[in-house]
């Protein structure tokens, strides 16, 4: 409900009457509710867990501007109405004047009119930080009394409620998300499509929001925002340059489209963690020496197809999933590219705090005769449904050409919540509202990551669990660079003004590494992610002894809090080692026979010796360094399983054999053979890596990895599919 915050004057010289008659006039109201409060420090709380408070009314002779200041803060937007008898215009300055900030003497006041000039006011908010196609769609959905014979066939929830299972999910959900499903045949609403109407002042407040100069919203994730970005600049034979550490979308836009890929080769650690792609894989000469390399390696597999060409599109993983961030400007000014496309999936946040800056695809000005794309999952880190995201552009394009692929890949049925979601997420944004939802999950970040180091120190006989970053992060978020040699980041060599880490992407060490080197002593990060699940504490990824969380916006110090908790019992129940029944019931449950007896440092111990015993690390930081050789584009690939010239190859086998579809272990959803390439002895280290993962689930039920494009089957072995040979 719409709450009024009222602070009483702090002399009862007869000023506190005036509030007392408002609060009276309040309490006739239905819709209005009031908070009082006792001074500023209650003021700051209140705003900060209650964001249904619309209105502050407060005592000016005794609080001055000082009120105003602090709220402005956390929401500049919010009406604060001022009693006063001693206010004139010389108190204020220009800043001042720009806050939402109204005075009522104390001498002419009158409690009823006061009080509907106080509700004008909170209407007047409501439709400032109410984005317009949201507002178009939650007044269109209020209107009752409207017959509509056009789809949806739900026609508003009424069908559902015809059905038992129907009234059910109906009862479920709520009527709004019903009455606002709307067919595209409500012409009020304009078009996502033809980008008309409301949809069109969507996409222009979504643009100015994030600094772009033009946006679009896509209701079926960054995986299709990808391809449409893609599919309207990349033409049939045409070279493309590839972040190797692409997202699986980008290799099925490259199956799609009849292009030419030559690959960026970012680094890896050895625990897994996504490192970034060096400074001179952007420079022309390197470039020129892989379109180079590509067109001898064509030529000696008896390829005569359209040669490799200088690149005319560019893909850039923005940040990497683990949190690395680029020095966006220094890519945007070396590489000669006219179109490059940032896939910043994770960061949809950078454009509201200031620790970014030059680190995001839309920072800053346009570059000349370049256009710049950045992809958002806006539904990954801000406050949207799963699906939603979007596309900003800076620069030139060929909005026809656009609005063509966009077409073809996005629904001509679009579901209006995802697109109300994705505006109001921008709306969220706005202000110093959004940039106070950002700095607080900064600080709850830096907590966590403090409050992780000092146990590790306090076990300095025993072990805890370890965080990843530079030794001195302060007491303040920045984004940390990656420095030259540094031992925390395990790549060893690296570029200066580089490579960036955001502190709220946090990566928890698990014991089994030290300085790249596997120890004795070990405790597998799967194993730590299961005993998590079953506390309802779900991770976004592991690596073999690393942990990675997100902390979103949505994150508050009570889930940190309950999180470190976790971590803490972990530790006792470990050392105690109390049985896998105990301690991981739901792996328990999978297998009872073979885990009946077994206990938990013993799981730790069997699953770290597999991965010593394949010295698995070493694996993972060779993997990446020597690609797969291309023998087909992955169109020409995809083109040989249609025609259904492939067999099913045992994975073991697949040295020397041409791939038909990419394979790409999970987490961290990264392929490491694209559809047309072949394992050869150079980058034999793959399929280790690859056959290691096997085996751990083949040893112990519940800890197999999922590897798209493989399969096990009933003898245990895992099968891809590969070309025939001719």
């Amino acid at each position: 409900m719409k709450t009024i915050l009222m602070m009483y004057p702090k002399d009862s010289d007869g000023r506190d009457e005036v509030f007392d008659e408002m609060k009276k006039e309040i309490s006739k109201r239905d819709d209005l509710r009031l908070e009082i409060v006792n001074n500023a420090e209650d003021i700051m709380h209140r705003l900060k867990i209650n964001v249904h408070i619309c209105a502050l009314v407060y005592d000016w002779d005794s609080m001055g501007m000082k009120i105003p200041h602090l709220v402005s803060k956390i929401n500049d937007y919010l009406p604060i109405f001022a009693f006063s008898l001693t206010h004139t215009a010389k108190d204020l300055n220009l800043s001042d004047l720009l806050l939402n900030l109204h005075f009522i003497d104390y001498i002419s006041h009158e409690g009823k009119d006061n009080l509907d000039r106080i509700g004008k006011a909170i209407e007047a908010y409501y439709e400032k930080i109410m984005p317009p196609f949201t507002k178009k769609l939650i007044q269109f959905t209020k209107e009752a009394n409207r017959y509509a014979y056009c789809t949806p066939g739900h026609l508003g929830g009424s069908a559902f409620l015809k059905s038992p299972v129907g009234a059910y999910f109906y009862d479920f959900y709520g009527p709004n998300l019903f009455k606002s499903d709307l067919s595209v045949s409500m012409k009020e609403l304009g078009s996502l499509l033809d980008h008309e109407g409301p949809h069109r002042e969507a996409e222009l407040y979504i643009a100015k929001t994030f600094n772009a100069d033009r946006s679009y919203i896509v209701t079926n994730g960054t995986s299709t925002a990808n391809k449409i970005v893609g599919m309207s600049i990349a033409y049939q034979g045409e070279t493309l340059l590839i972040d190797r550490n692409c997202h699986k979308s980008l290799a099925n836009f490259l199956m799609m489209c009849d292009v030419k890929p030559i690959y960026l080769i970012p680094t890896r650690n050895t625990y897994g963690i996504i490192g970034g792609i060096p400074k001179s894989e952007f420079t022309t000469e390197v470039i020129k020496n892989k379109i180079k390399k590509a067109n001898a390696l064509a030529k000696k597999n008896n390829k005569n197809n359209t040669p490799f060409k200088w690149p005319i599109f560019a893909v850039i993983t923005n940040s990497t999933y683990d949190g690395l961030l680029y020095n966006t400007d220094y890519i945007k000014n070396t590489l000669d590219v006219k179109n490059i496309h940032f896939d910043a999936a994770w960061i949809p946040y950078a454009c509201f705090s200031s620790i970014y800056k030059g680190l995001f695809g839309m920072s800053g000005k346009a570059i000349k005769d370049k256009t710049i794309y950045e992809t958002q999952s806006t539904h990954k880190l801000l406050a949207a449904f799963s699906q939603v995201s979007m596309i900003h552009i800076k620069g030139t394009y060929d909005e026809d050409v656009m609005n063509e692929a966009y077409m073809m890949h996005t629904s001509t049925s679009p579901f209006y919540p995802f697109v109300a979601s994705a505006e109001t997420a921008a709306a969220m944004m706005h202000g110093n509202p959004g940039k106070y939802l950002i700095t607080s999950s900064q600080k709850i970040a830096m907590n966590f990551r403090h409050e992780i180091k000092k146990l590790n120190r306090q076990n300095v006989k025993g072990w805890f669990f370890d965080v990843w970053q530079p030794s001195d992060i302060g007491s303040h978020a920045k984004c940390w660079p990656l420095k030259n040699n540094e031992k925390w980041h395990s790549y060893g060599k690296v570029d200066d003004d580089h490579m960036f880490l955001d502190p709220i992407k946090i990566t928890v060490l698990t014991p089994g590494l030290k300085h790249g080197k596997l120890i004795d002593f070990g405790i597998p990060a799967c194993i730590i992610a299961m005993y998590l699940s079953n506390l309802g504490i779900i991770v976004e990824k592991t690596g073999p002894y690393s942990i990675l969380f997100l902390f979103s916006i949505g994150i508050d110090k009570a889930k940190s809090l309950k999180l470190l908790s976790a971590f803490i019992e972990f530790k006792r129940e470990f050392d105690a080692n109390l049985s896998v029944e105990k301690m991981l019931p739901n792996l328990y449950s999978e297998d009872p026979v073979f885990y009946k007896k077994m206990l938990i440092q013993d799981l730790a111990k069997g699953i770290h010796g597999i991965y010593k015993k394949h010295q698995l690390p070493d694996f993972i930081y060779k993997a990446y360094n020597v690609l797969p050789e291309q023998h087909l584009t992955p169109f020409q690939a995809y083109q040989e399983l249609l025609k259904g010239n492939v067999k099913k190859c045992n994975l073991k086998d697949l040295k020397n054999n041409i791939c038909v579809e990419m394979l790409l272990p999970y987490p961290p959803g990264i392929p490491v053979i694209l559809p047309g390439e072949k394992v050869t002895d150079e980058s034999e280290n793959i399929l280790k890596f690859l056959l290691t993962l096997c085996e751990v689930g083949k040893y112990f039920p519940g800890f197999a990895t999922d590897i798209h494009g493989a399969w096990q089957e009933d003898d245990g072995e895992y099968y891809t599919k590969v070309i025939k040979k001719s």
